[in-house]
């Protein structure tokens, strides 16, 4: 062979890339599937393939913030006598004590309360520190019915039946022994250290017309005062929007796998459910062809980020949206600061997903009373607030841009895609284009 010949440099496969190779390899030692937390990490058709045309010539806008541009939303307006009435469509969504510390459950509802807005317990009950610091708190009923009982109930201000999660459809949760400490297993009435794994399904009930009956049992049990929200991943968003309804829900809400899990196999989280723009229409077209749009309010959440989320995801005809990892971000998860601590752990700022090991240095997805300890509730709860302000004016800014004087009037008619596959999920028109892909147009 002629070694003046040009030799082709080496080509790794794509399908087989360094990831792929390293997992393979770590299953293959171990005989042990990944846990981890967080949510999906790969790319997915999300909101940044939307845009928003802004007001010209054929559109009159508002005026800077001169114009009002109203921002609230009342939810559960359908049978309770206690609807929810937020200041903001931004809402805190489901996390537990447990997979958090009792510093990160204060400091979400000192900072939800500061904002206007109402957070959610998660599986594992209810926490003093929560209740005490959260003006509107959602009682989440799951199917592992771990710290639930009808005291707690009736000092909710709404309930959330979980049936699912973005991030693990058809799947229950987990929280190993390591962050079971004796407060956890006395709230959950669990062995301290022992790894615990949460139902898939709920225990008492199959089906649409059991949900039916359970939640006239919970509006019973709280003398139809407290909205009742059901909870659904994205899977079969129509059918499951529309029997949540038949079921007597006065909310849906709505997670798409970009959505976080304190933990769970990593297939689970990466080849499960449909992305969270793919979820949004066929939702709310369920909604409409119930009559019950607007009756029956809508939650979106899964990687919601800023505030050009919040406008899009109302624009394509949700109510509310809530937020959990980015929620966490603002308390101080994954923050650049800690990133030597985070090395040792075999990580780095922004990719820290461990948080079933209980070893979190932001002290926020851990049970260890001296990591918790960093966590101040009171600042993390002013970072939040700070963060959710910054969310609104994000919306309300694009809003006044589409000549709103509500972000509830924001429609689709305001949007265009920039990929074909955002235009399909998304109903809107390609950009430069009338066509609405499997409709007719240019």
């Amino acid at each position: 062979m002629d070694i003046n010949v040009p030799r082709t440099p080496p080509r790794k496969s794509a399908t087989f890339d360094d990831y792929t190779m390293a997992e393979i390899r770590r299953a293959a030692t171990t005989g042990i599937y990944d846990i981890r937390g967080a949510g999906a990490k790969r790319k997915l058709p999300h909101f940044d393939d939307l845009l928003f045309l802004g007001a010209s010539i054929s559109r009159y806008p508002l005026e800077g913030y001169r114009e009002k541009c109203g921002t609230d939303v009342v939810l559960g307006t359908r049978f309770a006598k206690k609807p929810i009435e937020l200041k903001i469509p931004i809402t805190i969504a489901g996390m537990s004590f447990g997979s958090l510390s009792a510093q990160a459950k204060e400091a979400l509802g000192r900072g939800a309360s500061m904002a206007g807005t109402s957070t959610t317990t998660g599986d594992g009950g209810m926490t003093p520190e929560e209740r005490g610091q959260s003006k509107q708190l959602v009682y989440q009923y799951l199917p592992s019915r771990y710290g639930m009982n009808p005291d707690d109930l009736r000092k909710a201000d709404a309930i959330e039946v979980v049936v699912g999660q973005g991030a693990k459809p058809g799947g229950g949760g987990m929280l190993l022994g390591q962050k079971i400490s004796d407060r956890v297993a006395q709230m959950r009435c669990l062995p301290k250290g022992i790894d615990q794994r949460s139902a898939c399904r709920h225990p008492d009930w199959t089906g649409p017309d059991d949900l039916e009956i359970k939640i006239h049992e919970l509006r019973e049990i709280t003398s139809w005062e407290k909205p009742i929200y059901v909870k659904v991943g994205g899977t079969r968003p129509y059918y499951d929007v529309a029997l949540a309804v038949k079921a007597g829900a006065d909310v849906v809400v709505l997670d798409g796998m970009q959505g976080g899990t304190a933990a769970t196999q990593d297939v689970f989280i990466e080849h499960v459910g449909l992305p969270t723009l793919a979820c949004i229409r066929p939702a709310v077209k369920a909604l409409q062809d119930l009559g019950m749009h607007r009756k029956v309010q809508l939650i979106i959440s899964g990687g919601i980020r800023s505030g050009a989320d919040v406008a899009k995801a109302l624009a394509l005809g949700a109510d509310a949206v809530a937020i959990g990892t980015a929620a966490l971000v603002a308390l101080g998860d994954n923050d650049p600061h800690l990133e030597e601590e985070y090395r040792a752990l075999g990580t780095t700022a922004g990719a820290y997903d461990d948080w079933h090991e209980g070893r979190d240095p932001a002290g926020i997805t851990t049970q260890d009373p001296v990591l918790a300890a960093r966590l101040d509730p009171v600042k993390a709860g002013r970072r939040l607030s700070n963060y959710l302000k910054v969310m609104t004016l994000e919306a309300q800014t694009v809003a006044r841009a589409c000549g709103k004087s509500h972000l509830h009037n924001l429609e689709p008619e305001d949007l265009c895609a920039l990929t074909v596959e955002a235009a399909a999920m998304a109903q809107v028109p390609l950009a430069g284009t009338s066509w609405i892909p499997g409709r007719g147009g240019y």
